[in-house]
């Protein structure tokens, strides 16, 4: 795998479990509602040219597209249709260097009439908004059908994912509750962050921000005097709802207060 080498860890520094790329960017695509567009110039040959892209995916995580074929990128498609769409990690407010980001490439076609009536409902269930214009004889449902993908998880944790391998994986059962679920660590429970971080990650830390929570267990960024690292602990076991988060997050704190 081509991933930057991490932070150094002992040789009998135990591996904690974390979904797979393929499912990170799967998850990602799924939490995201507007990409970037890149389409070859038909005006510049051979230049890329970006258009900012709202989407959303069908069953197998293809991107949709709803565009005008007076709209720049379609005319593109039309003389080309190899194109790539990148998604970044939404809401980030930190290094953007350090946030979730995926490239998916592959080629731009119409949605054949026996998907169509699938995608448009895909399409407006995700982007409401687009009711207003979605009937409009110049706009057409475009579908992106998948070639490969490039992953970027954050710093040191990056690769090539195939097509089979993101089409076949699932959104993370906990994409739609993480943001809640990492706001109200982060406001309420500061102390119980460290007491995980302390206990679960052996670091020993003064501060610590969760900053990202999945089925397998959560990420946290920590402070310990000026050095800064990070730290991902592993929930005990999987975890597939937001309750289920809260009763395994409560049980993790008796053990590490009372230290287990």
């Amino acid at each position: 795998m081509s991933r930057h080498a991490g932070p150094p860890r002992g040789a009998d520094a135990p591996t904690v479990p974390e979904p797979t790329f393929a499912e990170r960017a799967r998850t990602l695509a799924y939490l995201g509602r507007t990409g970037t567009l890149a389409t070859l110039s038909r005006r510049h040959p051979g230049h890329p040219f970006a258009s900012v892209m709202p989407y959303a995916l069908d069953d197998a995580g293809r991107p949709l597209f709803l565009i005008s074929n007076m709209a720049m990128h379609t005319q593109n498609l039309e003389a080309d249709p190899r194109a790539s769409l990148l998604v970044t990690q939404p809401d980030w407010t930190g290094d953007p260097l350090a946030a979730g980001r995926l490239t998916l490439m592959g080629e731009a076609r119409r949605v054949p009439d026996a998907d169509a009536a699938s995608a448009r409902d895909r399409y407006l269930a995700r982007h409401e908004r687009a009711r207003y214009w979605a009937d409009f004889e110049d706009f057409g449902l475009w579908r992106l059908e998948i070639a490969d993908l490039y992953f970027v998880g954050g710093f040191a944790a990056m690769d090539w994912v195939t097509a089979a391998d993101y089409a076949a994986a699932p959104p993370d059962p906990l994409a739609d509750a993480a943001a809640g679920i990492v706001e109200h660590m982060n406001r309420d429970h500061a102390d119980a962050l460290v007491a995980y971080a302390r206990h679960f990650g052996g670091e020993p830390a003064d501060e610590a921000t969760m900053v990202a929570v999945d089925r397998l267990g959560f990420k946290l960024r920590l402070r310990s005097g000026q050095r800064l690292s990070s730290a991902r602990i592993a929930f005990p076991r999987e975890v597939t709802t937001a309750a289920q988060g809260r009763e395994v997050l409560i049980a993790m704190l008796q053990q590490a207060r009372a230290g287990r």
